[in-house]
């Protein structure tokens, strides 16, 4: 498995432009504020032991680096771990990073949201609007409805609103991981994320 360094205490990792002191310290473990609800996006089983919540921005080069090794987390551990993604678009330094989220909610709406969430990653150097809308189309998404949701910002609330949930809990930059409510250092490498798991899983 590719290792890399994609934690919010990283050198490399995709910083908001906070102030310094507003990092989250690489030894301090932060809270998850908001319980994963029915308005979260899930893979696994509800009742897994483990869950594992991440903050991301479709625009962030180290979030879609981690995409790969989640899905083959959520494979390793099937049926023990559910996975919930929330948005945190870093507008300040990636311009289509909220247009993106708004469209993966879009596609959401319409149970798709997966799909576009892959899409997303896959294409994340082409998130221009008419992009966007060539993947709703791609997948075979109602464009009426699509295109009205768009233009009205009908899911921009949910998203400011997973939004404001990172930020109160210390999220800072993208990805950052929470591990059964904790916040996971991965920052020298994605094998960390494995092993809290399995060091859970040991527990029970």
């Amino acid at each position: 498995m590719t290792l890399f360094r994609p934690a919010i205490r990283c050198p490399g990792a995709t910083r908001s432009n906070e102030p310094a002191g507003a990092a989250v310290s690489a030894t301090h473990f932060f809270q998850l504020s908001a319980p994963v609800s029915a308005v979260d996006h899930v893979l696994g089983p509800e009742h897994a032991p483990v869950t594992v919540v991440e903050y991301a921005d479709f625009e962030c080069p180290n979030c879609k680096q981690a995409a790969a090794p989640v899905k083959l987390l959520l494979e390793r551990f099937a049926g023990q771990v559910r996975f919930a993604f929330r948005h945190s678009p870093l507008e300040e330094v990636h311009p289509h990073a909220l247009r993106a989220a708004e469209a993966a909610e879009c596609a959401g709406g319409q149970d798709r949201f997966w799909q576009m969430h892959d899409l997303l990653f896959d294409h994340q150097l082409q998130l221009k609007t008419h992009q966007l809308h060539a993947y709703a189309e791609q997948l075979g998404l109602d464009m009426v409805r699509y295109t009205v949701e768009m233009n009205d910002h009908v899911y921009l609330q949910r998203v400011r609103e997973q939004q404001q949930s990172g930020r109160d809990c210390g999220v800072r930059g993208t990805p950052t991981l929470f591990v059964n409510g904790k916040i996971q250092d991965v920052s020298f490498g994605i094998h960390a994320l494995f092993e809290a798991v399995e060091a859970l899983l040991r527990t029970r």
